[in-house]
Parts: structure tokens; C-alpha cells; sequence
């Protein structure tokens, strides 16, 4: 496995995000002690994840325009936004009638830290919070009326049938290596996990008033990168420790999933993760945009850890 080498730039960078996410999902997760539901939510949402779907969207606004201040509050609502889908999104999959399983983040499941009612319960009232943050965040920047539609429309079309819930029902009718072609692959991982962070980089772009070549251009960026992020999953899943990954190692073995490395190999599809990395950097050039931490998290993507 190769070890990640992130520059002083881009670890400030991240940082930087995490810490006005984290301020965020505080405020909005804030409901320890009112419910046991407001607890599942607070639990889910606060977990030690990578933000990477808000660094996304930060940086990706950032290669459209300079933030200010009012900008950063405004920007960091809407990421704010996609990590409580994101959230969302792994509190139910980790449910028995999913992927079942016990370890997220280093830490039990929600379903395991509480129960699986209480985690379902949970994970539906995430949505509606997602949405309000949204709307504030977009509020703030005061985007117009015909910004905001296309917006609201990415995140939660990312989020429904379309994206991830349509590419989890194709995962689940999957197992048993079902899914025996690299394209039917493809769908299920556009689906599943590259749709929310496509949507993060069109949503960035959006929100900072981009040309239509340039968001066209994150949007290629995106969707290359959340491709490339799944498949580098795959290599994980099957090369690392449950210690090194915060969740369970080999669930795709022990469910007999198809992924890209068991329709190649580890090595194959660490290269094709490698690949795709580079074109979405490419795709930046088409637009004509120049970001050094964009590029630099195309890379960090199918070289992290976990």
C-alpha cells in the first residue's frame, strides 16, 4: 500500500474544512439529551470521517472565486449539508437489512451503539436536517432563486433513487458476484458513491457563481474522482485491516461481492483508480481552472489509508 504524502498546503486545507464542518455539524447535531433519536443523529454525524465530500466542495468553490468571510460561513452550511446525506447514507447502510455491520469510523455502528430502530429512525431525520442546512448555507451567500433550485436539485438527486439509494439497491441485488461485468460495476459505484461527490464539486461551482464550461468541468472532475475513490475502496477492503480501516475488513469477500479486484486484481485496480485520478485532474484544464489542492486531493484520493 503506498503511504500518502500530503503537502503543508493541502493538510492546512483540510483541517481547515473539518474544523468549520465539525463547528457545523455540531450546531445542527445538537440534540443529546432531548431524544434518543437526537443522540443516534449527534453520534452519526460527529464521527471521526474524512470530510472529504465537504473538502470537495470548498475547494472546487474555491477554484471559481476568493472566499471571504460571509462566503466561508455560507459554504460551509452547504458542506455541512452533504456530510449529514453522507452520514445518512452509512447509518443506514451499516443496518442488518443492508451491509450489517459493526464497525464505522473506528467505532460501533449507530444501529450497534443503540438500536436498529433508533438508527433508522435517525437516518430519515437526517435528510430534512441536510436540507435546512442547505437552505441556510445558500440563504447566507444569498444565491438567487434559480441558483438555489439547481443546487437543492444536485444534492438531493444525488441522494435518491438516481444516486445513492439506486446504487445501494444495485449493490444488495449484487452479492453473490451478480454483478459479473465491469460496466454493471461502473453503474453501481456512480450510483453509490460517486454521485454525492460529483454533486459536492457541482454544488461548490454553483454556489460560486461558475461559468457553465467550468461547472461542467467539475462536474467531469467529480464524477471521475468519485469513481476512482470507490474503486481505491475496493483495493482497501481487500488489502487492509479493520484497525487500519475504522470498519470491517473483507465484508466484500465474506458477502461475495463483484469488485474491481475480483473481476482483476489488486493491482489492476489500484492502476485504474490511479487513472481516473489523473483525468480528473484533466478535466480541470478543460475548464480552464487551476487549483493545486484540487489536484493534490485527486491524488490523496487513491493513496490514503482508509
Amino acid at each position: 500500500m503506498k503511504t500518502p504524502v500530503a503537502s503543508d498546503v493541502l493538510t492546512d486545507y483540510l483541517a481547515d474544512v473539518r474544523a468549520r464542518v465539525d463547528a457545523a455539524l455540531a450546531r445542527w447535531g445538537g440534540g443529546a439529551g432531548e431524544d434518543r433519536v437526537a443522540e443516534a443523529i449527534e453520534y452519526g454525524l460527529l464521527g471521526a470521517g474524512k470530510r472529504l465530500r465537504p473538502t470537495l466542495l470548498f475547494a472546487c468553490f474555491d477554484a471559481v472565486r476568493d472566499r471571504t468571510e460571509r462566503d466561508s460561513d455560507g459554504v460551509a452550511e452547504l458542506a455541512t449539508a452533504v456530510e449529514v446525506v453522507h452520514a445518512y447514507s452509512l447509518v443506514h447502510d451499516d443496518l442488518p437489512c443492508m451491509d450489517n455491520d459493526d464497525l464505522r469510523r473506528g467505532r460501533p455502528t449507530v444501529h450497534r451503539a443503540f438500536d436498529v430502530a433508533t438508527a433508522t429512525r435517525a437516518g430519515f431525520r437526517m435528510v430534512p436536517l441536510a436540507v435546512r442546512a442547505l437552505a441556510r448555507g445558500m440563504n447566507i451567500l444569498a444565491l438567487d432563486a434559480a441558483s438555489q433550485r439547481a443546487i437543492a436539485l444536485e444534492l438531493l438527486r444525488a441522494a435518491g433513487a438516481g444516486g445513492m439509494i439506486g446504487g445501494q439497491a444495485l449493490d444488495l441485488a449484487a452479492e453473490g458476484g451478480a454483478a459479473g461485468s465491469t460496466d454493471a460495476l461502473i453503474e453501481i459505484h456512480e450510483r453509490k458513491t460517486g454521485a454525492l461527490i460529483a454533486a459536492s464539486c457541482t454544488i461548490g461551482a454553483r454556489a460560486a457563481g461558475a461559468s457553465a464550461r467550468a461547472t461542467d468541468a467539475l462536474r467531469a472532475y467529480g464524477a471521475r474522482l468519485g469513481l476512482a475513490f470507490q474503486i481505491y475502496d475496493d483495493v482497501l477492503d481487500a488489502t487492509g485491516t479493520s484497525a487500519q480501516l475504522g470498519k470491517t475488513a473483507g465484508k466484500d469477500a465474506a458477502r461475495a461481492k463483484s469488485t474491481f479486484v475480483t473481476l482483476a486484481s489488486v493491482k489492476d485496480a489500484r492502476a485504474e483508480a490511479e487513472r481516473l485520478a489523473a483525468a480528473a485532474v484533466d478535466r480541470l484544464r478543460d475548464g480552464g481552472l487551476v487549483s493545486p489542492v484540487l489536484a493534490e486531493l485527486a491524488g490523496y484520493i487513491v493513496t490514503r489509508p482508509n
